[in-house]
């Protein structure tokens, strides 16, 4: 039987891992981290699932690969050995006053993205969530849109490879090159800890795009779906979780610094938060967080192939990772499918729509 071996186990390794075991496709996992995932940049992220919101800053190949795995990851819910956190009830998009401008500009992002918003007056607002109707005068609702809670899919990720017989290596730091000779083929998903290697092919050029994010406990507040706050300088949600957590992200610093989140971003954080709703005043800041995002300079994922050391790279989530992560992720399964079998390898992968860089 033919074995696989993966490199990386953050959210795209564990995907990935169970995506190739659902084919039955035997892989092992190689992760420097632990199983909880604490080292990956997913551990950080909010966990939305919201391409049509997106749409107005991301490719369009992005929000294409989002669309693609909202059923993915609903499937996924459905399928894992314990219950968790998968909704599915919109994003609503709201603005104060002075930023109508931005609102303006969001909406002719969307219209040029061929997506069509629904325009909720306060009446409605109120409606569907009762502590924004007297804070928002109008809002616009992107239906269908979902939302995870990325700690709980990595540990749960985590137990379901082990349930499916993936062997998984925590702890375990290695290299692509370090496998070499002991598997048929090697899957390189280690995100920014494959910068060196990536790097070195003279190919795109992988960087870290900084984000910082805070989780808080508000047991005043209740919302029944993400919010995105049109702010003049970066993308901004509050994310409602089980048991009354939020998380309010996220900051976008071209910087590969990896300390502690800074005052500057703290401040915009919590004082948009606030903004939202002056009861999350009383709530308790748990975490404030920062983690390092794979990009690359056109903001898109790319899968690249080695055939003489018979390694497969896939980086570049860039902050769209638990967006389109099941996608991509499927790329990569249908090519290491077609590899096994000795098939021609296409030049792109017809369902996602990513291209395959043969580097040899």
């Amino acid at each position: 039987m033919a074995q696989i071996a993966i490199v990386g186990g953050g959210l795209l390794g564990r995907v990935l891992a169970w995506q190739l075991a659902e084919q039955g496709i035997a892989c092992t996992v190689f992760c420097r981290g632990s199983a909880a995932g604490e080292e990956s940049a997913a551990y950080q992220a909010a966990a939305m699932l919201a391409p049509a919101a997106e749409a107005v800053d991301a490719l369009p190949l992005v929000v294409e690969l989002g669309r693609q795995s909202l059923p993915l990851w609903a499937e996924m819910a459905r399928r894992l050995p314990e219950k968790v956190f998968f909704q599915q009830n919109g994003t609503l998009v709201v603005w104060h006053a002075q930023d109508k401008p931005l609102a303006v500009q969001f909406e002719h992002h969307l219209n040029r993205a061929g997506i069509t918003p629904a325009h909720w007056q306060r009446r409605e607002i109120a409606a569907n969530e009762a502590q924004l109707g007297k804070r928002f005068a109008q809002a616009m609702f992107l239906a269908g849109e979902g939302q995870l809670d990325g700690r709980e899919w990595l540990r749960v990720l985590a137990r379901a490879l082990v349930e499916r017989d993936v062997l998984c290596h925590w702890h375990t730091p290695c290299t692509p090159e370090s496998l070499r000779g002991c598997f048929d083929w090697v899957v390189d998903c280690r995100g920014m800890g494959a910068k060196t290697d990536w790097n070195a092919v003279g190919a795109t050029v992988l960087r870290g795009v900084r984000g910082e994010v805070a989780r808080v406990y508000a047991p005043e507040v209740s919302l029944n779906r993400p919010v995105r706050l049109l702010h003049p300088r970066y993308p901004l949600y509050i994310a409602p979780k089980a048991q009354q957590l939020f998380v309010v992200g996220a900051t976008q610093i071209e910087s590969e610094d990896t300390g502690a989140a800074t005052v500057r971003s703290g401040l915009e954080l919590l004082s948009a938060l606030y903004a939202v709703d002056p009861a999350f005043g009383e709530a308790k800041l748990l975490e404030l967080s920062a983690a390092l995002r794979p990009t690359l300079a056109h903001q898109r994922p790319e899968i690249r192939l080695h055939r003489r050391c018979r390694v497969l790279e896939a980086n570049g989530l860039f902050r769209h990772g638990f967006m389109i992560t099941p996608a991509v992720a499927g790329a990569v399964c249908r090519l290491v499918i077609a590899l096994l079998a000795g098939d021609e390898i296409p030049t792109r992968d017809e369902i996602s729509g990513l291209d395959y860089f043969d580097c040899e």
